[in-house]
Formats: C-alpha cells, sequence, structure tokens
C-alpha cells in the first residue's frame, strides 16, 4: 500500500530521472509483503506489558527497534527507488531481489540483538563481540552486494533503457555508493577479526565512515552534474 501511494504520488519520478516503473508488479508486492514480515520479526517477540515495570523493561528495547526499523526503511526505499527508475524484471533481477530478500529475512535477528546489545550496555565477551561485529558486517556486505549487482546490470544496460546523460550518471553515482558501503563493510569484518582486544570496538565505529562518504561523494557527482550539457 506504501509503494502504490509512492507510485500514484510520483508523477515525473525524481527531479532529471524519469521514473520507468509505473505500476507496482507482483514482484514488489511480494517484496513489500517480505518486508513486512521482517519488521514484525523485529517485536514478535515481544509480550504485551502486564504490569508497569514490564512496561518500563520493554521501553528498554525502543531504540534498538528504532535503529533497526530504521535500517530496514533504508534497504526497502533503496529497493523501491531502484525498481521505480528502471522497471527491470528479468530472470536475474528477479534472482538478485530473491537473494536480497533471503538476507534481509536471515539478518534481522542478529541486526535486532546488535543494537540491543549496544543500546541496553550489555556485556559480552571479546570473542562474542568480534563474533557479533563479523556477523553484522558479513549481513552488510550480503546485503549492498545484491544492489551493486542490480545496479551494475542497470549500468551494462543503459543503451537499451536509454539512460539520459544525467540519468547514466546517477546510475553510475548509485553503483559506486552500494560498492562503497561492501568496501565499509569489508573494512569492519577484517577489523573485528584482526584488532587486538581492546580495540575490537573500532570495527563497529567505522560506520561513521559512511555519512563522511556519501558527503564528498555526492559534492563531486553534484558538480559533474551540473558541467553536464
Amino acid at each position: 500500500m506504501i509503494r502504490k501511494h509512492l507510485v500514484s504520488s510520483q508523477t515525473s519520478g525524481e527531479p532529471g530521472f524519469h521514473w520507468r516503473g509505473a505500476e507496482v508488479t507482483r514482484l514488489e508486492g511480494f517484496t513489500d509483503a517480505v518486508f513486512a514480515f521482517a519488521v514484525t520479526l523485529l517485536v514478535v517477540s515481544l509480550e504485551v506489558p502486564k504490569t508497569f515495570p514490564e512496561l518500563l523493561v520493554a521501553m528498554h528495547g525502543f531504540f534498538a527497534f528504532g535503529v533497526s526499523f530504521a535500517l530496514l526503511a533504508n534497504v526497502w526505499y533503496q529497493h523501491y527507488r531502484f525498481f521505480r527508475r528502471y522497471a527491470l524484471e528479468n530472470p536475474w533481477v528477479v534472482f538478485l531481489n530473491c537473494v536480497l530478500l533471503f538476507f534481509v529475512l536471515f539478518y534481522v535477528y542478529p541486526l535486532k540483538f546488535l543494537f540491543t546489545t549496544i543500546f541496553n550496555n550489555t556485556e559480552i565477551s571479546v570473542s562474542e563481540a568480534r563474533a557479533l561485529f563479523t556477523i553484522w558486517s558479513l549481513g552488510y556486505v550480503a546485503v549492498f552486494a545484491v544492489f551493486t549487482l542490480l545496479y551494475l546490470h542497470a549500468w551494462r544496460i543503459r543503451a537499451q533503457l536509454k539512460l539520459t546523460p544525467l540519468e547514466a550518471l546517477r546510475t553510475r553515482v548509485s553503483l559506486l555508493d552500494q560498492l562503497a558501503m561492501v568496501l565499509i563493510a569489508l573494512l569492519s569484518t577484517a577489523l573485528a577479526l584482526t584488532m587486538p582486544d581492546r580495540y575490537v570496538g573500532i570495527a563497529g565505529y567505522i560506520y561513521f565512515i559512511v555519512p563522511f562518504y556519501f558527503a564528498i561523494a555526492h559534492s563531486i557527482a553534484g558538480r559533474r552534474q551540473r558541467q553536464l550539457p
């Protein structure tokens, strides 16, 4: 329903990029259902509080749920924008879409556990922290590797899609964005496995690179965009 509302309210797509997807397809509908189920899994283990102290305990999970929900929403929006931009549903895209949904569902609980541990200050051993950061980062790699392959496919068939120079530039920027997320997550994985015990937390802090990357990369892309005829 959200996707259908967004599509109906978008008459020209994003500025400078014609959105080729005009209708919500069965593949997108199936994807939305899987994402809805993934969000449900974030809270399904929480029982309705019966006393005020139980309510306070449940509220301790508010921020962990909020961050987890925001990350899932971001992945959903990335999916939504890709299919609005290119309206691709060939066998390769369908396969990659199914792989993405598999990883989204598989990593819901590690995602929730990670941020619950962080916000509740749960004590875990160094070996457990290494394993947790590794699991999280590999899941991050998997999700954005799928998006990388999706955008790589769109870039390869840009002539078939009749992308304008601006659309081709934005497609390439999006491809590089997804690849950058993969590389940052791989760096985090390497740090989680190799850093001395007292510095293993750096594997998590490395993700603060992400906003700096987007600020710099999109500033450069903006200059290139203004240079287009």
